[in-house]
């Protein structure tokens, strides 16, 4: 399954192009061919210069992790598809705590806000991360791995989902009201995660779920979008220059947009 990701991460990310396309929900604030050569970008420089350097040591400890039948995986007897399925489920609440520190821990937030300053959420947003994230994720994906012990199909198969569903969730597509209440009852909709993305603090430092929208309502950070909020995205400085590769790279150095505890940053303007 580990050969299937690029495929289908790259034809998840070229249907979501296509419908937002066809069917925008918000007008495009730059010419779109900017934001997918800058983007692209930023993933192929963290595709060289982190996958090639950790893709090895990753796969290696998950193998190990499940030869040597560690985890609470094997220890509840999961595998085969209910251990998918069981992996899928565990570690997408792994990643909404996550996320979730992401945002509490000043360190953490300093490579995080990188994503959140696109002031326009869209299918390419979704590759906007910058490596010093990814690189400490990888360590904290090493400690998933421990405590829970899935096999190497199961943790593929867990990857390529939050990747689809990240593609799925930064689109710039909505549903009309009876199909958001639908799918909201089960999944994170773009509708909900570009509430994330407000400059408002209401929506912006809530609704962490990734692929199930039940992880903000169990653990108290569900938000409910507002149309009004969502006429601003981003945060509230770098708004100029945020396509810039210098700029993206050098972000989590500067003190802008770095303080959450700043009573500016949590208003509902």
């Amino acid at each position: 399954m580990d050969d299937l990701k690029l495929p289908l991460f790259l034809g998840g990310f070229a249907l979501f192009f296509l419908i937002e396309s066809l069917a925008a929900k918000r007008p495009w604030q730059e010419p779109r061919g900017q934001r997918l050569r800058m983007h692209a970008a930023m993933a192929v420089f963290n595709t060289v210069v982190l996958k090639l350097i950790i893709l090895a040591p990753f796969l290696y400890w998950t193998e190990y992790i499940a030869e040597q039948g560690w985890g609470l995986a094997p220890m509840l007897g999961y595998s085969g598809i209910g251990g998918i399925i069981a992996t899928i489920i565990v570690l997408d609440m792994f990643d909404y705590w996550w996320h979730r520190f992401n945002h509490r821990v000043g360190l953490l937030w300093r490579f995080h806000k990188v994503h959140h300053v696109d002031t326009h959420v869209d299918v390419t947003t979704a590759l906007r991360f910058h490596p010093g994230e990814l690189f400490i994720s990888f360590f904290v994906k090493l400690v998933w791995i421990a405590v829970w012990g899935p096999s190497l199909v199961a943790f593929a198969a867990f990857e390529i989902s939050v990747s689809l569903a990240s593609q799925f969730h930064h689109s710039n597509i909505d549903f009309p009201d009876r199909w958001e209440r639908i799918l909201r009852l089960f999944i994170v909709t773009p509708r909900f995660h570009t509430s994330h993305h407000t400059v408002s603090r209401r929506t912006g430092d809530a609704n962490f779920a990734t692929i199930f929208i039940i992880w903000d309502h169990l653990f108290g950070t569900y938000k409910e979008p507002d149309e009004d909020e969502m006429r601003e995205l981003g945060l509230a400085e770098g708004r100029d220059d945020y396509l810039s590769f210098a700029t993206w790279l050098a972000e989590p150095f500067t003190q802008r947009n770095h303080n959450q505890d700043d009573p500016e940053r949590h208003s509902t303007t």
